[in-house]
């Protein structure tokens, strides 16, 4: 048989990559200090919507409002406390009309508006004891955000008799968006002292648990300044960043946990640093590319859904992904080869180990290395299989029962309960919310375009405060060819009755051209939008999945039980984030507040996300199981094989992303804190259960039909197909004469 190892089975992409490492690792770090200047900045150019569909017709309604009628769409709210006295009386009413007249002064300013001016019961507390002002502040969200930095101060605290606090969309949004910068800094802080502890742990050489780290900070800087690109065209949310950091640090931390692992192993089997260099590009780093490319695709599918809220995250991303394993596949081969051996340095674990006695070579794996590599997770392997139909059933059923809180999911628009409750804007929604009549907030608009009479207006009007579920009509309200009416729905904005309504207004007939916006609107649109574009998301990640894991395998049965052991890994996640998050158990320890209802593009997000990252897991197993069944044809014995030599590595690794991810929960914003704490339950539930129980108990079931393909599709994949192990399968009987060797190499005696 061939030596692996030996120098002239070299490649290309061996050569290139180590042909200058130090000349790489130069220029590798040039270009860092670019992205740092590039990414400058990132988040002050980033919105904080996008929740809606530009396409839909609530979209299209809310900016003819915001055209014609800016007095309609206010989004600056000020909330007026007169204390123990009423909000009629004259002292009062004099200092808000004070106040009133000086917003409508400064620049930016439009549709100035008060309870004390129109006398609108919606504007006046039912307690008598509170009153709005309302305006609209012109521009995009960093123009709006910095129109509220100047005259917020100047109109928040004490005013003679009255007490005023700054809310509305616009300060929400903005509060949003420091509170999010604030707390990703604070996340970034935790994450990375725990996780180098975990990776000096999992190494137990310092040297090998800063490459990771070098990796994941390359990736984070790297997609910053992507996205400081692109929001010079489009729209990109700030919620992408939490990604990015999740992202950059945990898939780079897995890609060099592989990378530097398999290199580990080579020296340990007396390989020099070129040859193990070259070893571990052909086997790790082409599994590397696989995670790359089915998390990459995974985060993709989201360019399909027309809400910027989406398409942000497959921005970052793709860019992380691509970022990461660029910088595994090249800067890190480079270290290696200026590190060699030495990337055993700095045992900080010896300090808590005694002699033992060991000898050996130059090279030793570390003693988690070893552990790996000796019988504990091969035995576990080995009871899975034995009891193979207990560990399936129990396994299946236990998660399918984990995911049914998710049949009960109710679906709502993120708003401002997802800041802190001591949130200013928070505060102020809540009191507008609490002791305000009807839903404020929540109402309706309709839109009339054409010429009407005011005979037909008011027709019309009389029809529509008729429809079920109107609390009240207001309006028309009318300039030229365009008029509005105002619905008030007789109910909170986001219930089945309010996006019921919605439906009857659009298709009550008019004299009229009409179209409907607010929150019940949108809420309807976007879920439209996502049901519309869902099919096509989920289609293009199951195919290409479909299509990978068959050229890593060669299988037609592999790639169709990765994808459906995928989705059985997610239903713990889902499951939890309804009984979490909507029905709100958990929310005084957690510290948020449940709204009743999960943001509607949220599970899809998490879907991609999570799913991707499962996959990555799942391919880095079958990659190994591959491997040996290639070299031994044995398939029970592969499958030991793979969960032996992955196992404590892809439990290592998912620890290491789900502390990424808790430290990403931590956040103060609800979605933020969902994405993080749903996303590290899945990544704990795909490798501890799913890669640990599903896998190998079903893989025994199936026997060795879990290889089969038909003749055409053998051929196809032994010309186009990749794997790690590059050695014709031998012959079963084989296996006895081969296994001995090669487990007293791995284990690096």
């Amino acid at each position: 048989m061939p030596e692996v190892n030996s120098p002239e089975r070299l490649g290309g992409w061996t050569r290139f990559v180590t042909a200058r490492p130090r000349l790489a690792l130069l220029a590798a770090l040039v270009i860092t200090a670019l992205a740092v200047f590039a990414g400058s900045g990132v988040a002050d150019r980033m919105g904080s919507g996008g929740w809606e569909a530009p396409d839909a017709e609530s979209t299209y309604t809310t900016k003819a409002l915001e055209r014609e009628f800016p007095a309609s769409q206010p989004n600056l709210l000020l909330l007026v406390d007169s204390g123990s006295a009423s909000v009629d009386d004259p002292a009062v009413a004099a200092e808000a009309a004070r106040l009133t007249e000086r917003l409508a002064g400064e620049k930016d300013i439009t549709g100035v508006g008060s309870y004390w001016q129109s006398k609108a019961p919606a504007l006046r507390a039912e307690d008598g004891r509170e009153a709005l002002i309302a305006a609209r502040i012109e521009g995009d969200d960093k123009a709006m955000g910095e129109v509220l930095d100047r005259i917020a101060p100047a109109y928040r605290g004490a005013h003679g008799p009255v007490e005023v606090s700054v809310g509305g969309p616009v300060a929400v949004r903005h509060e949003m968006q420091t509170i999010i910068q604030e707390d990703l800094l604070r996340a970034e802080m935790i994450a990375l002292p725990v996780t180098l502890v975990l990776l000096v742990m999992v190494f137990g050489s310092a040297i090998a648990a800063l490459l990771p780290l070098g990796v994941g900070i390359v990736a984070i800087l790297g997609t910053n300044a992507v996205l400081r690109g692109i929001t010079e065209f489009t729209d990109v949310s700030v919620f992408a960043q939490n990604l990015t950091t999740a992202l950059g640090l945990g898939l780079a931390i897995d890609y060099a946990l592989f990378i530097v692992r398999r290199f580990r192993e080579e020296l340990a089997a007396g390989a020099d640093t070129r040859a193990a260099v070259g070893a571990t590009l052909r086997t790790a780093g082409r599994t590397v590319l696989f995670y790359a490319l089915t998390v990459a695709v995974s985060l993709a599918a989201m360019l399909v859904f027309p809400q910027y809220f989406l398409r942000s995250f497959a921005y970052a991303g793709i860019a992380v992904v691509l970022l990461a394993s660029a910088a595994a596949l090249i800067l890190l081969p480079a270290a290696l080869m200026l590190l060699g051996s030495r990337v055993n340095s700095l045992d900080l674990r010896r300090l808590l180990r005694r002699g033992d006695g060991r000898t050996g070579g130059p090279v030793q794996l570390s003693a988690s290395d070893a552990a790996e590599s000796g019988s504990g997770w091969g035995r576990f392997a080995a009871l899975v299989m034995r009891r193979a139909p207990v560990f399936a059933a129990v396994t299946t059923v236990g998660l399918v029962l984990l995911g049914l809180p998710f049949l009960g999911v109710k679906f709502g628009t993120a708003d401002d309960r997802q800041l802190p409750a001591t949130a200013e804007s928070h505060v102020v929604q809540q009191h507008i919310r609490d002791g305000f009549p009807g839903s404020p907030g929540g109402g309706l608009e309709v839109l009339a375009e054409g010429a009407a009479t005011p005979a037909e207006y008011a027709e019309y009007r009389s029809r529509i405060a008729g429809l079920p579920g109107v609390l009240r009509v207001d309006g028309p309200v009318t300039t030229g060819r365009f008029a509005y009416f105002s619905v008030l729905p007789d109910g909170e904005s986001v219930e089945e009755e309010s996006q019921r309504l919605v439906q009857d207004l659009r298709a009550e007939p008019a004299p009229f051209d009409t179209s409907v916006t607010g929150t019940a609107a949108v809420l309807v649109d976007s879920k439209h939008a996502i049901a519309d574009r869902l099919p096509w998301a989920v289609g293009i990640i199951v195919v290409v999945t479909l299509l990978l894991v068959f050229l890593l395998t060669g299988s037609v049965l592999i790639p169709l039980q990765a994808v459906v052991l995928n989705a059985l890994s997610l239903t713990a996640m889902f499951g939890a984030v309804v009984w979490v998050f909507q029905d709100g158990h958990l929310s005084g320890l957690l510290s948020f507040t449940s709204t009743g209802d999960i943001e509607t593009t949220l599970p899809v997000l998490m879907f991609c996300v999570a799913f991707g990252l499962s996959m990555d897991y799942g391919v880095f197993l079958l990659s190994r199981i591959k491997e040996e069944y290639d070299r031994t044809g044995d398939h029970e014995r592969s499958v030991t094989f793979g969960l032996r030599h992955t196992g404590g590595l892809i439990t290592a690794a998912a620890v290491i992303l789900a502390v990424v991810m808790v430290a990403i929960g931590t956040s103060r914003v609800a979605n933020t804190k969902m994405l993080g704490l749903g996303i590290a339950l899945a990544v704990l539930m795909d490798a501890m259960v799913v890669r640990s129980l599903l896998v190998p108990s079903v893989m025994k079931l199936m026997g060795k039909v879990t290889w089969w393909a038909p003749a055409p599709l053998r051929a196809f994949h032994r010309r186009f197909g990749l794997s790690e192990g590059e050695s014709a399968p031998l012959p079963v009987e084989e296996l006895s004469e081969v296994a001995p060797e090669r487990d007293k190499i791995t284990s690096g005696a």
